[in-house]
């Protein structure tokens, strides 16, 4: 009680200052350019240069709803990855999946379920303008940035396929003019883990610069605790018909443990003032002990797990799993000789930059390969109930993109750009369940349940241009459009199945549909339209039509299942598409003391990509939702007065109503007729409707609300800290209605004190994150194997896991500069 009356006060409270117009959609800090001086901070609101519309505009001119995030924030708040921007932003939620695509990103209540590989996000995240579309992304470590852009809505247009909710835009650091020495270490209290930062910037002469960047972490400890007991996982041999014993021990007590390594080396090369190359190269390493460590169960009909009813269903940071037997390890692929559990990710990429000024034409070339490697061995039940599997999947992408904006001395400019894109997923998972064991097949696998084998090779080619029309010097209006071809060739297959279990699987050597094929091909045009008004200096009105596109696909984590009516329908999904308004007006007032930002829109998705887990013919589906609409309103403010300087106020008030408009969906399982499992498919299947139904991860309210403060004291120091909230209303962590999903109303508290010289050559800060412990969680759903009945009256509710998030963490922090 003490905690939801807590959680009740700080939303009132939050939303009562947002009301009170002290809030911003960045800090005081976040608006102001990176190379900017302590003394222009301390002068009111400076703008910061964005690139939305890929090019440089002030963050008040762009007629986009963003935010934008400085490199100062970042290190204030510690934002160095995007579970923790997600924490910090308003209606932008990172859901961490223990497989699929190991992350659900919603903005606006418009995301990708996690469960799928083959589904990109919904949320695109762009890296020194590159692409990123898939979910493991999340295990990316992000430092040394320049800003983070989080772009809201349809973009289409600039960021092409697959950024129809918006935009994650992450820019690093480039070399300076003057050398730059920075080294930073810290140590987080409740996990247990030392980190370390160092970066080194340098002119190596005066048309050639370099910067360095390296980041380390060890973890101990983790957020969350596993109490899980002992586990006898008895298996039948089918060849010599006799039952073998085997213990699965309790894997880590603190999870996640993690380990990680980033790196970057950044070369920018300016002959001129026209000429400006730049070769970024990096690499990444993330490492944990626990692969769904942050699984939880929350809620069950008995108060405790169906499968182990020794555990407690009640939430908080608290999991029950256990390693794969020893002796079952040492054989199966891609599991430890001990074991344990663990999810290993590792990454590269190398980005190439030219931009060239013509007189009067502005010539850009982006040029990326990138490529990542995942491997985890989980319990997939994740409580403790004797399924295990083991993955290995990489993707490898090739791009290459061009542009160019004329910037003619007349009233209209054109901007034109041509994107290609060559990319491949190869996925591979075993599964081990139902204490099956076959000593006539091969070592690797005898005691594989069933293994999955599959891959797409993309290609896309898209081309987009946008005239610039300027009406009257104040009035400005674009039309644009962007045009995508894309195709996908897959293939998918169950190289093994135990033959107890050809009745449900269907193996590679089966005589029809042995292994699925998919050879698609897509198309399609993307318009986009704005006006913009600015009446006076300070004041802009726009208005904009927007659409997006993200294609359809393969689902390579699928399951070709023998009691599916029609496996490769059900791996097989179309695109999923947007269209709608967006209108908003952008102030300075009070001589730059007060930045005031409104927004409105609405916007329909029609044919949502949605993965389900279909429990009653073992089957993984990827519906296309008929229609859901988004639409409300942000309202986002900042105050920093003249008279106080290094003072902030800052906040964000944001309604947002995300609902099926019509959706005929599969059931939950143990959903009863009574609540609304009271259709049947043509096949037969229990069905629902989901019309009017929120989507998943829609919270009604959000809001943000903070003030920050650093001043110069006596004996040349200066000391800053900073109090920031975010509140959320309750809202379904299921895309399928499912009403023991549901996360109540939460706030979370983050505040930070810091300490050092007043010329920035060292600082010692001390960085709280969710300092009132609370638990809560950003997706879920219901645990495998349990529930029954569905589409029955005596149908029993499943248990449900929630995918939760960090606890308190409270960091300690030294940082030098030379």
């Amino acid at each position: 009680m003490r905690h939801r009356n807590l959680s009740r006060h700080l939303f009132l409270a939050t939303s009562a200052l947002a009301g009170l117009a002290i809030a911003a959609p960045a800090h005081a800090q976040s608006l102001k350019p990176a190379d900017a001086s302590e003394e222009s901070a301390s002068t009111g609101i400076d703008d910061i240069v964005v690139t939305a519309r890929r090019r440089n505009e002030s963050v008040q001119d762009v007629p986009v709803s963003v935010q934008a995030i400085s490199a100062q924030v970042v290190q204030q708040r510690d934002l160095t990855s995007l579970e923790k921007i997600a924490a910090a932003t308003p209606q932008f939620t990172v859901a961490r999946a223990s497989n699929g695509a190991g992350a659900q990103l919603t903005l606006r209540g418009i995301g990708s379920s996690a469960t799928s590989i083959g589904i990109e996000q919904s949320v695109a995240i762009v890296v020194d303008s590159v692409y990123y579309g898939q979910g493991r992304v999340i295990n990316e470590g992000f430092f040394d940035l320049a800003r983070v852009e989080i772009l809201k809505g349809p973009q289409a247009l600039f960021y092409g396929k697959n950024a129809t909710a918006g935009v994650i835009s992450l820019t690093s650091a480039d070399p300076g003019r003057e050398r730059e020495i920075m080294a930073r270490a810290g140590y987080e209290f409740n996990a247990h883990q030392i980190y370390g930062e160092a970066v080194y910037s340098t002119p190596i002469s005066d048309t050639l610069g370099l910067r360095l960047a390296v980041r380390g972490s060890k973890m101990f400890d983790g957020y969350y605790k596993n109490s899980a007991t002992v586990q006898s996982y008895p298996t039948y041999d089918i060849a010599t018909k006799t039952l073998n014993a085997h213990t699965a021990e309790p894997s880590a007590t603190n999870q996640p443990q993690e380990r990680e390594l980033i790196g970057r080396a950044t070369l920018k090369y300016t002959p001129d003032e026209r000429l400006t190359m730049t070769l970024k190269a990096s690499g990444s390493y993330n490492e944990t002990t626990g692969n769904g460590w942050n699984y939880v169960a929350v809620q069950c009909p008995t108060g405790v797990t169906t499968l182990n009813p020794a555990y407690k269903c009640n939430g908080g940071f608290a999991i029950h799993q256990n390693n794969m037997p020893v002796d079952i390890a040492k054989v199966y692929p891609y599991a430890r000789d001990n074991g344990e559990l663990y999810n290993l990710y590792k990454s590269w990429q190398v980005t190439g930059t030219v931009n060239y000024e013509l007189p009067n034409v502005t010539l850009n070339s982006v040029t990326n390969y990138n490529w990542n490697n995942n491997k985890f061995t989980c319990d997939c039940d994740f409580l403790g109930g004797g399924v295990w599997a083991t993955e290995n999947s990489s993707y490898h992408a090739l791009s290459q993109e061009l542009r160019a904006l004329t910037k003619f001395d007349s009233p209209v400019n054109l901007m034109v750009g041509g994107l290609y894109q060559k990319t491949k997923r190869t996925f591979y998972q075993a599964v081990m369940f139902a204490n099956i064991e076959n000593s006539a097949a091969s070592d690797a696998h005898r005691y594989i349940a069933y293994d999955k084998d599959s891959q797409t090779d993309g290609e896309t080619w898209a081309a987009y241009g946008q005239a610039i029309w300027k009406v009257l010097p104040n009035l400005e209006a674009t039309a644009g459009v962007r045009y995508t071809h894309e195709t996908k060739v897959s293939s998918f297959t169950q190289p093994y199945v135990n033959p107890a279990l050809y009745g449900i699987f269907k193996p590679q050597s089966a005589a029809v549909n042995g292994t699925l094929y998919g050879d698609q091909t897509f198309n399609d045009w993307s318009p986009d339209l704005t006006l913009s008004w600015k009446p006076v200096t300070d004041v802009m009105v726009y208005g904009a039509y927007k659409t997006a596109y993200k294609s359809g696909g393969f689902s390579n984590s699928a399951i070709n299942s023998a009691l599916a009516l029609s496996p490769a329908r059900d791996l097989a999904f179309n695109p999923e598409k947007g269209r709608g308004f967006e209108a908003g007006i952008k102030t300075m007032l009070f001589d730059r003391q007060l930045r005031a930002n409104l927004t409105l829109y609405n916007f329909k998705y029609t044919d949502l990509q949605i993965d389900y887990f279909n429990a009653q013919i073992f089957a993984y589906v990827t519906y296309n939702a008929g229609a859901a609409r988004t639409k409300g309103a942000e309202l986002e403010l900042e105050y920093a007065p003249r008279g106080v300087p290094g003072l902030s106020l800052h906040g964000t008030l944001n309604y947002n109503r995300a609902r099926y408009e019509n959706f005929i969906a599969p059931c939950y399982s143990g959903q009863s007729i009574a609540a609304g499992c009271s259709l049947t498919s043509p096949e037969g299947q229990p069905r629902q409707d989901l019309s009017g139904k929120p989507t998943a991860v829609a919270p009604k309210w959000t809001a943000t609300a903070g003030i920050s403060y650093e001043t110069e004291v006596s004996g040349g120091l200066k000391v800053g800290g900073n109090i920031d909230t975010r509140t959320s209303s309750s809202y379904l962590g299921s895309g399928f209605g499912d009403l023991t999903t549901r996360q109540k109303a939460y706030a979370v508290l983050d505040a930070g004190i810091r300490v050092g010289a007043a010329d920035d050559r060292w600082q010692i800060a001390v960085l709280g994150k969710n300092l009132t412990n609370k638990f809560y969680f950003t997706g879920g759903g219901t645990a495998p194997l349990t529930g029954s009945g569905t589409g029955t009256n005596h149908a029993v509710i499943g248990d449900t896991l929630g995918y939760g998030t960090m606890p308190r963490t409270v960091r300690l922090q030294v940082t030098v500069r030379y």
